[in-house]
């Protein structure tokens, strides 16, 4: 059973099933977010069990969104649409290795200026949906 925590241990969770492949976001909340960009997976709610729950910050950063951190470190930790059954988790949260593949990059087109995307990866301007 994959577990993760925030940087200071005060969240931490537990997901059941398998890692889903992750995506990596580009868009300019992520990256004023997480300081870069965001890698995250995409799982059911029912999957995320979270200890310290009470110590997770949600902001809500649009009208459809909102993204969780951790009130004590300050961790990103997850991203979800508002009125979904599902929940996106940051990768770099993850205990150990995942044996997950990156899957895609998403709004590639507000990426910052000082990298490049260069891992074969498939890269779409905006949502890999539409």
């Amino acid at each position: 059973m994959p577990t993760g925590s925030c940087l200071c241990g005060a969240v931490t969770f537990r997901l059941t099933g398998d890692l889903a492949s992750p995506n990596a976001c580009h868009c300019g909340q992520c990256r004023k977010w997480t300081g870069h960009h965001l890698a995250s997976m995409e799982v059911a709610k029912a999957a995320l069990t979270v200890d310290g729950a009470d110590r997770v910050t949600w902001f809500r950063s649009s009208e459809g969104a909102r993204r969780g951190f951790c009130s004590v470190c300050g961790s990103t930790l997850f991203w979800e649409a508002i009125d979904s059954d599902r929940i996106d988790v940051a990768m770099g949260t993850i205990d150990g290795a995942t044996g997950a593949q990156l899957a895609r990059h998403i709004y590639v087109a507000d990426k910052g200026d000082y990298y490049a995307i260069a891992d074969g990866v498939p890269q779409y301007p905006g949502s890999s949906v539409g």
